[in-house]
């Protein structure tokens, strides 16, 4: 099961980075992630879920693998992503 989201972005860059370090940072209080930046690319896991959210220019793309236990959340997983990238991204 998995989670891949596309959103697009009209920020600059340093601004797009600290909004999606901010998407992380609600992750991790909701869902207990642990989460680094490997480049423009911040990685996010825990017991049953990797995933990714990469950043580009114009957009970002969310990606996550959720192991067998975790897919039951799938959906309140992604509403939030969907819902915390609609308040810092607009």
């Amino acid at each position: 099961m998995s989670i891949d989201i596309r959103h697009s972005h009209s920020l600059p860059h340093a601004k797009a980075r600290k909004a999606v370090e901010e998407v992380a940072e609600k992750l991790a209080e909701r869902f207990d992630f642990d989460y680094a930046w490997d480049g423009d690319t911040l990685n996010f896991n825990r017991s049953g879920v990797d995933g990714k959210i990469a950043l580009a220019a114009k957009s970002l793309h969310v990606t996550a693998k959720l192991g067998f236990l975790v897919s039951a959340f799938k959906g309140p997983i992604e509403n939030e992503i969907r819902r915390v990238l609609d308040e810092r991204f607009g």
